[in-house]
């Protein structure tokens, strides 16, 4: 998995749907029933391990949403770490919740683990994967919205990165060419092709009076023209070779 929704709202929805599952595994199900637990002891393990788990799942989103923001990528290493994370956090948590005045269980540490806990990793592992898989179709789709600025305080344009064809110079100004409504529409901006393109780093510049938007290139017209959409422009020979790399 390649990406991370580090919500900590969706998340903790997932840590809802943990407890629930948990609480439905351990009450109705009674995959640990070895004929010496009351009523009362189900409920309180039922309650206990369910909670536990929303609680263990939400200090998961904490550290995983703390890391993402720091690195700024996710992979499928991190994503098997963190899965690994909360199942070693819930593991100690629970043993402890079991081995506590509450319940007071039996169980060594070696037979719990093999008894109790890889019965709930079974059946917990799945519903993670499945819900963190879906999270990440919540995450919102952010449009690159442009705002091209001039020296004058009026020279304000807010456009698509994708609706962006090109920018050349003018002289004293800039003009940028956009599509509007399926159209190639342009824009004069007091500015220089410079400032423009240390602003507008994932411009290329093909000319020194031209930049232009790589998703707009289409094919050569000849040696020295390119076709973007709905214009031609030159390209002069100190650019050609990175133009040639598309």
């Amino acid at each position: 998995m390649q990406k991370l929704n580090p919500s900590i709202k969706y998340n903790l929805i997932v840590g809802l749907l943990l407890s629930l599952w948990i609480f439905i595994f351990a009450f109705i199900i009674k995959p640990f029933d070895d004929g010496t637990l009351n009523f009362r002891s189900w409920i309180l393990i039922s309650v206990g391990f369910s909670v536990l788990a929303f609680l263990c799942y939400g200090i998961l989103a904490v550290i995983q949403k703390s890391i993402y923001e720091r690195i700024a990528k996710w992979n499928i290493g991190l994503e098997t770490g963190s899965i690994l994370f909360f199942h070693l956090i819930y593991l100690i948590i629970i043993y402890a919740y079991y081995k506590g005045p509450i319940l007071k269980g039996g169980y060594s540490f070696a037979v719990f683990f093999s008894v109790i806990f890889i019965k709930v990793v079974l059946i917990l592992t799945p519903v993670i994967i499945l819900a963190r898989r879906y999270l990440i179709k919540l995450i919102p789709i952010k449009e690159d919205i442009l705002t091209i600025k001039g020296e004058n305080k009026l020279d304000v344009l807010k456009i698509s990165q994708s609706d962006l064809v090109c920018i050349s110079n003018a002289q004293n100004y800039v003009e940028i060419f956009y599509i509007e409504n399926g159209k190639l529409t342009s824009k004069l901006i007091r500015n220089s092709l410079k400032k423009v393109k240390e602003d507008l780093d994932f411009l290329m510049q093909i000319h020194r009076s031209h930049l232009i938007n790589p998703i707009h290139f289409k094919s050569w017209r000849n040696q020295n023209t390119i076709v973007l959409t709905q214009i031609e422009l030159p390209v002069s020979k100190n650019y050609k070779e990175t133009l040639l790399a598309l």
